[in-house]
């Protein structure tokens, strides 16, 4: 096991895969959900939450969106 995986993830990882298994209806409510809960820029997190993807701490607290989240990245990529 890698010394990372070791550690739990922080507040604001889980809170990041948090806000990421919910839906919205666009984009804009979901920026306006990073922006009041987390504090950050949307930019700053899709940058955490594609780090979080591969992540194997991730994967084990929530198999379901990690999994659901890499298969619609990895469409995004194929379609380049």
């Amino acid at each position: 096991m890698a010394p990372e995986a070791a550690e739990p993830l922080s507040a604001r990882d889980l809170a990041v895969l948090a806000l990421a298994a919910r839906t919205f209806t666009g984009s804009g409510p979901r920026e306006r959900a990073v922006r009041e809960e987390l504090g950050i820029s949307p930019t700053a997190y899709f940058q955490l939450l594609n780090a979080l993807l591969d992540d194997p701490r991730a994967l084990a607290h929530d198999p379901v969106t990690v999994n659901r989240l890499r298969a619609e990245r990895d469409v995004r990529r194929a379609q380049r």
